[in-house]
């Protein structure tokens, strides 16, 4: 099982990275912001692998960090969506944008990557809803607009928007609204959507 590459980046493609370890040169598949964070051939680079092994080939997928590999599994537990379909989601939006498009149950921003429909939008956004949790406490999270354009919203509407993404994650809406206020009592009336949410979600878990 390889786990981690490191050594020096000795090309790249749309969606692939060659990284040249002690003169061996691994070919890994990686999102479009995995590859930029690489840079130019020749860096020293190092990415996070997982191991793909079938019966007609062994592959190789790269990860600037643990976050995106974490997202990169999560994603292909869902029925239709293979390692091409997670990477081409990595690539259309950060692991911010995911987490909160799937609080808020947007299928608008999933379509935006490459072979994503609204059936398959709809299907990641129903087998996430209760696994999101996770990756919401430990990262900061952007609920999407109408649009899909990410963007925190001040006040009042902070709050109510970090109750319906509780709310989006199966909590009853008495409980998201009482996680919510408690958190906003602790972290000022200033707190960021985000910042609610995360605290609401630690408040629910207690």
């Amino acid at each position: 099982m390889i786990a981690k590459l490191s050594g020096l980046l000795d090309s790249t493609g749309l969606d692939w990275a060659i990284i040249d370890v002690g003169g061996v040169g691994y070919m890994v598949a990686a999102s479009a912001r995995t590859l930029r964070r690489l840079g130019s051939p020749g860096n020293a680079v190092s990415v996070l692998t997982d191991m793909w092994v079938s019966e007609d080939k062994i592959a190789l997928y790269g990860f600037a960090d643990a976050e995106e590999r974490d997202w990169f599994r999560l994603l292909t537990t869902v029925q239709g969506v293979g390692a091409k379909v997670a990477l081409n989601l990595l690539s259309a939006l950060s692991t911010d944008e995911l987490t909160g498009s799937i609080a808020a149950q947007d299928k608008t921003s999933l379509c935006r990557a490459d072979g994503v429909g609204p059936k398959l939008a709809a299907r990641i956004l129903n087998e996430l809803k209760d696994k999101v949790a996770q990756f919401a406490l430990s990262t900061p999270v952007s609920l999407p607009q109408k649009g899909g354009a990410a963007a925190p919203a001040p006040g009042g509407t902070a709050v109510a928007d970090a109750v319906s993404a509780l709310v989006n994650l199966g909590y009853r809406r008495l409980e998201a609204f009482t996680a919510v206020n408690a958190a906003q009592q602790k972290l000022g009336p200033e707190a960021s959507m985000s910042d609610l949410i995360r605290t609401g979600l630690k408040e629910l878990s207690q």
